[in-house]
């Protein structure tokens, strides 16, 4: 399974995010499977976001889940999460990984990642 993360490297405070990722060589509705969004602020850890179901269920960080949405297009087999009123502190690489056996779950594949920077 191959992910590959794309969206606007640049964003302004205030607006929203909207990452794609987008899966080859796998289902993203293949039964029992979780796809989740991770990202990495510059100097600072992994943090989890949120993932989505092969139901289409979601689940969020509870620190982030007033702001984020992830949903999914069956027909492109992507995945996509929006962030919205971003701010600086928002600039981080974003991650897609899966499949996952759970929404929080280890292992799985990642994508390459991609950097986005909130700034005016």
């Amino acid at each position: 399974v191959q992910l590959q993360e794309s969206g606007p490297g640049l964003v302004k405070p205030s607006q929203t995010l909207s990452l794609t990722c987008t899966v080859s060589g796998g289902s993203i509705t293949t039964d029992f499977y979780f796809w989740s969004w991770i990202r990495q602020p510059p100097g600072k850890g992994l943090e989890w976001m949120g993932a989505i179901g092969y139901s289409g269920s979601t689940y969020y960080s509870p620190s982030l889940k007033s702001r984020t949405s992830i949903s999914r297009d069956t027909s492109k087999n992507q995945i996509t999460l929006q962030l919205s009123s971003v701010t600086p502190e928002d600039t981080a690489v974003y991650y897609c990984k899966g499949p996952i056996s759970g929404p929080r779950a280890d292992f799985g594949s990642w994508g390459q990642g991609t950097q986005v920077t909130v700034s005016s």
